[in-house]
């Protein structure tokens, strides 16, 4: 039941990370995610069957870290307003998303443990364990995704300074990269496990700040 919550939690998260990069593709002059009907909340819209569902939930239950992605928001590039600029803004709107979900959840967490009126959703797990399930999934989806590396948002830094000749062939490398990075890390949720201590580290801040 507590995986069921857990993915309950990674679902959403993952949506509102991709509707917010169409939102503000929009707002900067791209209806490319406007007219593929992806500004919607609906799951139905942006689950990406493997990456949404199977692949968290394999990860969880083989008892390794969970990663996963929705389908990817139609975002082009040539028809925003000031390109250049502007796809960056795209990019990081995704893991601000994240950061300002996991700050509520943090609000949330804080005001439970200073008043502890916590109530039980279903065999002892609590809602209080769903918004720190929420939170600590919204604060790892952030810190992920502003890796600089191609395709996570945080790759937009590197991005703004491809010279303009080459960013036709850095979007067709960028478009072929999430299998690999995937790959990549799922190999090494089950091998070398780099970085899990720091990720580790990073979620207990979060834990131990909503503590005090």
């Amino acid at each position: 039941m507590s995986t069921f919550f857990f993915l309950l939690a990674i679902i959403p998260s993952i949506i509102l990370h991709e509707v917010s990069h169409g939102y503000v593709a929009y707002l900067c002059g791209d209806p490319t995610a406007k007219n593929a009907k992806r500004l919607t909340l609906n799951p139905l819209r942006h689950v990406d069957p493997f990456g949404t569902l199977l692949l968290p939930f394999l990860l969880i239950v083989s008892h390794i870290p969970a990663i996963g992605y929705a389908k990817p928001v139609p975002v082009n590039i040539g028809l925003l307003r000031r390109p250049r600029n502007q796809s960056v803004l795209v990019s990081l709107a995704g893991p601000f998303t994240n950061i300002l979900l996991s700050a509520i959840a943090f609000i949330y967490c804080h005001y439970e443990l200073h008043h502890a009126s916590v109530f039980s959703l279903t065999n002892g797990y609590t809602f209080f364990d769903f918004m720190l399930d929420f939170g600590l999934v919204n604060l790892t989806l952030a810190v992920f995704n502003l890796l600089p590396i191609p395709p996570l948002d945080g790759s937009a830094v590197i991005e703004r300074f491809v010279p303009q000749r080459h960013l036709p062939k850095y979007y067709v490398f960028r478009a072929r990269a999430l299998p690999v990075v995937m790959a990549i890390l799922i190999l090494n949720a089950i091998t070398f496990h780099v970085g899990e201590s720091w990720l580790s580290d990073l979620q207990n801040w979060w834990i131990n700040l909503a503590q005090s």
